[in-house]
């Protein structure tokens, strides 16, 4: 049996992941959905990454988490990387990348994003420091294989996102290519949510190094629209 500790993206919480990881329980195994730092409800949306990966690190630790495999979906990529390296192998024995950033040292989110998406969000920040995503990107972009009631019924359940995170420079003491770490990067084949010019894969897996490629049919949004591939592929990817 082992233990994963699903990451999600931004504007989500664990919460929206429960019926990804049922999928992960039904075969054996301890999974963990936390909700990062900024994303509770009630949460200060002036939070930059580094209080999102000490959420992180601070879960891992008061539940006393040992040799898990850590996932990462989206922007959850990056915390999962500064996770990694602040706190090593004996916390964490692969890393699975989600359609998830992978940051070098001093990268932020928004430097892997095209620029059209960081004037978007440049111009629709809000007073208290966030930004939500518009829902015309969200079902053209992010949930492109789902119906428009589920569409909408899904968007209704994010939730404003601190956007300090996205331009705040992560702070590593080594690229993921060079952590000694297994690593998995799971592609969705569908997912547009990053233009065809800018891919995930493999612009960003890639940078990795060595890793393990999976993948599957389905927009950025699996975890929404086909939660039981998503957890059998998860599995497939933080396997021994």
């Amino acid at each position: 049996m082992d233990t994963y500790v699903l990451v999600h993206g931004a504007w989500h919480t664990g919460a929206l992941l429960e019926d990804v990881a049922k999928t992960i329980t039904s075969e054996g195994h301890k999974v963990y959905t936390p909700t990062l730092a900024g994303n509770n409800d009630g949460d200060t949306k002036s939070i930059g990454l580094d209080d999102a990966i000490q959420s992180l690190i601070s879960f891992i630790k008061t539940n006393k988490i040992k040799d898990c495999i850590l996932v990462g979906h989206s922007y959850g990529g990056m915390v999962i990387t500064g996770t990694f390296d602040r706190l090593g192998s004996e916390y964490i024995k692969r890393l699975v990348y989600c359609n998830a950033f992978v940051p070098n040292p001093g990268e932020s989110l928004n430097d892997m994003t095209p620029p059209h998406y960081v004037e978007l969000f440049n111009n629709i920040v809000q007073e208290d420091g966030s930004v939500i995503l518009p829902f015309p990107i969200w079902r053209e972009a992010f949930i492109n294989d789902a119906d428009s009631a589920v569409a909408k019924s899904t968007y209704e359940k994010l939730n404003p996102h601190p956007y300090k995170t996205f331009t705040d420079p992560i702070r590593l003491t080594k690229p993921p290519a060079a952590m000694e770490v297994g690593k998995s990067y799971l592609s969705c084949q569908d997912d547009i949510a990053m233009p065809a010019s800018l891919p995930w894969h493999p612009r960003l897996s890639e940078k990795l190094g060595l890793y393990r490629l999976i993948s599957m049919p389905g927009s950025h949004e699996t975890l929404f629209t086909n939660p039981l591939l998503l957890g059998k592929k998860i599995v497939e990817a933080g396997r021994d």
